[in-house]
């Protein structure tokens, strides 16, 4: 059983990056790019411009689960309401995963500084983005984010 399994999960690998279009992984970077400089830039109706325009986006946040992009949109706002809000992703240690030819995540290390400005806290996440490709270009379908756990 654990031969066939081993089996099925290099076959999906496989199969997974044999449907992966050749600039696919560009376009996911790009779209998490944008998506970045987006919240830096403090621009929220750019943020919700790249995410699915759907009921069943989804941003798990802290343990909770936040369904439709306005849900994202309206928490994050209030986010970036503090004195300082900068997202600093370590795309260098970013990994991309495809799943099919209009699918793919990307899951990365980041840091978000958030506060007041003159002792912002430093707060450590680890982010897996789904995107996916839709008509009007790649779009967020999911985000799922939880605390970088150091040890």
């Amino acid at each position: 059983m654990l031969r066939i399994a081993i089996v099925f999960v290099v076959l999906w690998g496989a199969l997974a990056g044999a449907l992966a279009g050749p600039d696919q992984e560009g376009a996911v970077r790009d779209l998490y790019d944008r998506f970045a400089a987006a919240q830096n830039a403090h621009d929220v109706p750019a943020v919700r411009d790249l995410l699915l325009d759907s009921p069943r986006f989804l941003w798990v946040s802290n343990g909770m689960s936040y369904w439709g992009p306005e849900t994202m949109v309206e928490r994050m706002a209030t986010f970036q309401r503090a004195e300082v809000w900068q997202v600093e992703p370590a795309l260098d240690q970013a990994v991309f995963v495809p799943v099919n030819a209009s699918a793919a995540y990307l899951h990365l290390p980041l840091t978000l500084v958030i506060g007041r400005a003159a002792a912002p806290d430093r707060l450590r996440f680890l982010v897996s983005m789904l995107a996916v490709d839709t008509d009007a270009g790649w779009r967020i379908a999911a985000l799922f984010t939880t605390t970088a756990n150091p040890g």
